[in-house]
């Protein structure tokens, strides 16, 4: 058998897809689940009944995270909180959760002496960043979320990444525990779950003829399966280290737009005609650092078409198509 890692979030979209990864590259898997919540589409994985184990933790039980983590030589902490509504207590549902939560794994992989701790951190710790000198070059892994700016505009979410992001390194660093961080752009691909996550639902709001421009999240997207192969790509490489964007290039999600209605001329998609995020410089090869090190990315249309089928298949576009 493989090595023993542990997965936090194992049953949401970035996470179904990277125990599945795990599992077909001969790993066990050793995964984590809030407390009932929906859990069948991995343990229908194959290879699951062999080297799949699943524990219902919640990110603030650290007795329960230890538990889970315990024997693992590796661990990616995926979980965090995401809602696609407005939070009414902002600090208790996002942020405290996503900074004691990212510390609990930290703590518990520590303990545990596992070598590598790969962190699914985001853009929204990249971006929005007014700071940024956008117009000289294009955003990368240098650049940081202004927590100023996203407070006073309440984009909490943003808030907590990057919070549990920066509580990641100045951890890292004080207990010498290796960390990597994965910032995926907007994650869309095929479905493993049942329910809808909050990255799907872009390309979902867009495809039934939302004009959101996306303007303090977008900064291009990418497949969640190379996603799932940028985190284990960043566990096995031993010189990898610090932040890596993983998307699929940077460009405007008017342009984007466009490309969905291409693809999919059968639903009411709005048609942009200025600048949704003014000033943003397009990159095509945005990520070249995990490019360098021999990722490659699945192109737009197939990601976009595969994501459409899925929302299909499992009814969420159901009320979405022109007639």
């Amino acid at each position: 058998m493989g090595e023993t890692v542990c997965v936090t979030g194992a049953n949401g979209f970035i996470g179904s897809w990277l125990v599945r990864t795990l599992l077909e590259k001969g790993y066990t898997v050793r995964g984590t689940c809030q407390p009932r919540t929906p859990t069948t589409h991995l343990l229908s994985l194959p290879a699951a009944d062999l080297r799949l184990s699943l524990f219902e933790a919640d990110l603030l039980d650290s007795a329960a995270i230890h538990a889970a983590v315990s024997g693992c030589s590796g661990v990616f902490h995926v979980a965090s909180p995401c809602t696609l509504d407005d939070p009414r207590d902002p600090q208790e549902e996002l942020l405290r959760p996503a900074v004691e939560g990212t510390l609990n794994v930290l703590e518990a992989s520590r303990i545990s002496g596992a070598r590598r701790v790969v962190v699914t951190s985001s853009i929204s710790s990249l971006v929005p960043n007014p700071g940024w000198p956008h117009h000289e070059k294009p955003v990368d892994e240098g650049s940081w979320t202004d927590l100023d700016y996203c407070r006073s505009r309440k984009k909490w979410y943003a808030v907590s990444k990057t919070l549990a992001e920066k509580e990641a390194w100045d951890y890292g660093k004080k207990h010498g525990l290796d960390i990597v961080t994965v910032h995926p752009s907007t994650c869309l691909g095929p479905l493993l779950q049942p329910g809808l996550n909050a990255s799907s639902a872009v390309l979902l709001n867009l495809l039934q003829g939302s004009n959101d421009t996306q303007e303090y999240y977008w900064l291009g997207c990418v497949d969640v399966r190379d996603v799932a192969n940028a985190h284990v790509l960043l566990f096995e490489m031993p010189s990898a280290s610090g932040r890596y964007l993983c998307t699929n290039g940077i460009h405007q999600f008017r342009d984007f737009a466009k490309t969905v209605t291409n693809l999919c001329p059968d639903y009411p998609i709005h048609s942009f005609t200025e600048e949704t995020q003014p000033g943003l410089m397009d990159c095509k090869d945005a990520a070249k650092k995990l490019i360098d090190l021999g990722h490659v990315f699945t192109p737009i249309d197939e990601t976009i078409k595969d994501a459409v089928a899925s929302l299909e298949a499992k009814g969420f576009l159901a009320l979405g198509k022109r007639q």
